[in-house]
Parts: structure tokens; C-alpha cells; sequence
């Protein structure tokens, strides 16, 4: 047992965030089931005009829809990578120490959208967007979703962590 009184926790290290990562997982695929059968391609639907609209758009390609244009390869180039980015997410998570807390929140909501856009990409050969982010009819965001979201906000946890430092004044011992 350990000192905070839970049994095997230094075994398990922070998987019990895979909880996050379900979660993350499961409103992705939700939201996206919805919007792709509620809307046609590229049908708008205004939220707060000028500004936030809902949309449907396939990205067969990566973020910013990079390498959209390629020949179909970049689909199992990019669900390979998303199969070992997660192996090491949950490997990763598996080795924290219970007080690393954010970056394990961190990792969880890395690893949820990376699953949802994985599946996808695997099942449908696109990934499916609805947000749009826009500025009058002049200028758009790419569209993303709930997965794009979760990453994003994920990766900005994990630079935020890379900042904080050890504050235990401990550092290199265990």
C-alpha cells in the first residue's frame, strides 16, 4: 500500500484517466453521428451569425487537411500513427506519478480525440467535421470536431505542464 492508501496505484499509475478519454471518445462519435446524418455537405446552420456556424465536411487528410489531395495512402499513414501515439499515450500514462494530475488530464484528452478521429479515418476513410469558426463571410477556419478539440486542449495542457518545472525541488530522484 502506498502512503496516499491506495493499493497498487504506483502499478496502474494515472490509467483511471482513460475514463477522460472514454468520455472524449464517446461525445466525438456521438456528435458526429448526428451532424453527419442531420446535415448535407457543406450545409451551414447558423449559431451566432458572422462568427460560429454548424457544417459537415470530410477531411481525408490531417489537420488543416493536410495531404487531403493525396491518393488514399494518407489514410493508413495517419491511422498508423494514431495507433502508436495512442499505445504510447496509454503507455505513457501507466508510468505518471500520482501527482501528475494535469498531465495525465492531459494525455487522456490526447488520447480520446486521437481514438475518435482514428476510427474514423479506419471505418469511413475520412474524418468527419462540423464546427466552423468563421469572421463575417470573409474569412474561415477549417472545420474540426469534438476529437480536434480535445487534442488541441490536450497539447496546450501538456506545453503548460512543460513550463510549470518541478516545483518539489526534487528533480532527477525518485
Amino acid at each position: 500500500m502506498l502512503n496516499n492508501g491506495t493499493p497498487n496505484a504506483s502499478r496502474f499509475g494515472r490509467l483511471a484517466w482513460l475514463w477522460l478519454s472514454l468520455m472524449v471518445f464517446v461525445l466525438d462519435q456521438a456528435s458526429k453521428f448526428y451532424f453527419d446524418n442531420s446535415l448535407s455537405m457543406y450545409q451551414q446552420i447558423v449559431i451566432i451569425p458572422d462568427y460560429f456556424s454548424w457544417t459537415l465536411a470530410y477531411n481525408t487528410g490531417a489537420a488543416f487537411s493536410f495531404l487531403a489531395d493525396a491518393a488514399g495512402w494518407q489514410r493508413w499513414f495517419f491511422a498508423a500513427i494514431a495507433i502508436a501515439v495512442s499505445a504510447v499515450l496509454v503507455v505513457w500514462l501507466k508510468r505518471l506519478k500520482p501527482s501528475e494530475t494535469w498531465l495525465a488530464v492531459a494525455l487522456a484528452l490526447v488520447l480520446g480525440g486521437a481514438l475518435g478521429n482514428l476510427v474514423d479515418r479506419v471505418v469511413f476513410g475520412h474524418v468527419v467535421d462540423f464546427i466552423l469558426l468563421h469572421w463575417h463571410q470573409q474569412w474561415y477556419f477549417p472545420a474540426f470536431n469534438v476529437a480536434d478539440m480535445a487534442i488541441t486542449g490536450g497539447a496546450i495542457l501538456l506545453a503548460l505542464d512543460m513550463f510549470k518545472g518541478d516545483k518539489s525541488g526534487d528533480k532527477g530522484h525518485e
